[in-house]
């Protein structure tokens, strides 16, 4: 599976983003697919995964409330809708897919998009 990551940017506290993750050369349904962020200086962490089929999803307890992810099947995408920014969610989001149950884990992933870049100031 290749991924391709997109729409990041510079916004303003308290703004919104929505990112996009394009997916191609394998059945995309048949992946989970999550968001993971790297902020400066700061280990990788989990922001939120969706489950194969779109049927369920999981958000780290910073994420609840502010982001939502969705899939889109006709498309091959997945998508985080981020409201409410924070200078604390400045980071480098990357979106993954896997098989493997433990969504929450980057190791669990084996297919990793390059990147996009969001940075959140005042």
């Amino acid at each position: 599976v290749q991924l391709q990551a997109s729409g990041g940017g510079l916004v303003q506290i308290g703004g919104s983003l929505r990112l996009s993750c394009a997916a191609s050369g394998r059945t995309f349904s048949d992946y989970a697919m999550g968001w993971f962020r790297r902020a400066p200086g700061k280990e990788r962490e989990f922001v939120v995964a969706i489950r194969m089929g779109g049927g369920s999803t999981l958000y780290a307890d910073s994420m609840k409330g502010r982001f939502t992810i969705s899939r889109d099947s006709a498309k091959n995408t997945v998508y985080l809708q981020m409201n409410s920014l924070k200078p604390e969610d400045t980071a480098v989001y990357y979106c993954a897919a896997t098989t493997s149950v433990g969504l929450t884990l980057g190791s669990n992933y084996y297919y990793w998009g390059q990147g996009t870049l969001v940075t959140v100031s005042s």
